[in-house]
């Protein structure tokens, strides 16, 4: 699915994300018995250390920060836009016994609004495109907008592994970070311009690597070709998610951009922070070179593959 926004302005900017505040390395992990599989294993792939909630900390805080941040760094909000990786994460914990229906619902983006007081704006939430939220919560966000209003929208990311839940890296060799993000979507020229986004899904459960690359090659051409850019003239920055390194390696050396620059930082260190990712490299990869296309690929479990071309402004 294409959808493209070349005669309807939207610009993202003014990204911020937080990570837990607990710096774990692999051998601990494993002490812990939150590791499936052998420690050599992610450390092959690239893994170190992750980040989770300390023992005083919540999602909640942890999601606070960069929304307040965001949020200061413009004017007004007119709606906020939520995306999570874990269903768990979408929902807070409530007494069994809660008669109260509206305090059994005690929903994530809900809890966030009340404690920032915004909870007078319209927010929309979803969680079941996983890791591929980025794109995702870009296609929700940007549908609030139309040509006759001037709008402003924060996206906000947040994710927790569910306690006592191991990293399952048996198949998919992925360590995650408990973290959240934020950006504004609006009219303000700045930032980031959105142009198109390409988004695929499928429900099988598992998808061969070599199709993951062959459908990641195809879409971020055909949405370059729908876009009438020409990206072998073009400087373009490749911003991959922090897992499977050596997929998007072959990703990018199968594209036809001889001006490229293939982004993947900081696995080691952070770990995968799944729709967060994408927020990191784009807060810092700006380089107030108007007009430099940045592309961006999320991926997550199942298939979904999202392709997002975004077009660099002079103002970060």
């Amino acid at each position: 699915m294409i959808v493209t926004y070349k005669d309807d302005p939207v610009f993202l900017h003014s990204f911020n994300y937080a990570l837990g505040g607990l710096r774990r390395n692999l051998d601990e992990l494993k002490d812990q018995n939150l590791l499936l599989g052998d420690v050599a294993t992610l450390r092959e792939a690239g893994y170190e250390y992750n980040f989770a909630l300390r023992s005083n900390e919540t999602l909640l805080q942890l999601a606070s920060r960069p929304v307040l941040e965001t949020g200061q760094m413009s004017d007004g909000i007119d709606a906020m836009v939520f995306q999570h990786c874990y269903q768990e994460s979408a929902v807070l914990p409530y007494a069994p016994n809660e008669p109260d229906v509206a305090l059994r619902n005690r929903y994530f983006a809900a809890e966030v609004m009340r404690e920032l007081k915004l909870d007078h704006l319209p927010y929309l939430c979803s969680f079941a495109s996983g890791c591929a939220g980025f794109a995702s919560i870009l296609l929700t966000a940007a549908g609030l907008f139309d040509s006759s209003e001037a709008r402003s929208t924060i996206c906000v990311m947040a994710d927790s592994m569910p306690p006592g839940v191991p990293f399952n890296m048996l198949r998919e060799r992925i360590l995650q970070s408990d973290q959240s993000s934020a950006f504004r979507l609006g009219r303000e020229r700045r930032g980031y311009r959105l142009l198109g986004i390409n988004f695929y899904s499928t429900v099988r459960i598992a998808v061969p690597f070599v199709e993951i690359v062959r459908r990641a090659v195809e879409m971020i051409n055909a949405l370059a070709a729908e876009l009438r850019l020409e990206m072998t003239q073009s400087d373009v920055a490749l911003h991959y998610p922090n897992m499977f390194p050596d997929i998007w390696r072959m990703v990018t050396r199968y594209l036809t951009m001889p001006r490229r620059e293939h982004i993947m930082e900081n696995i080691r260190e952070r770990a995968h922070c799944m729709a967060t990712d994408s927020v990191v490299t784009l807060k810092n990869h700006h380089q107030r070179r108007e007009g430099r296309i940045h592309v961006i690929v999320s991926y997550g479990i199942g298939l979904h593959l999202g392709v997002c071309i975004l077009r660099e402004e002079a103002a970060p």
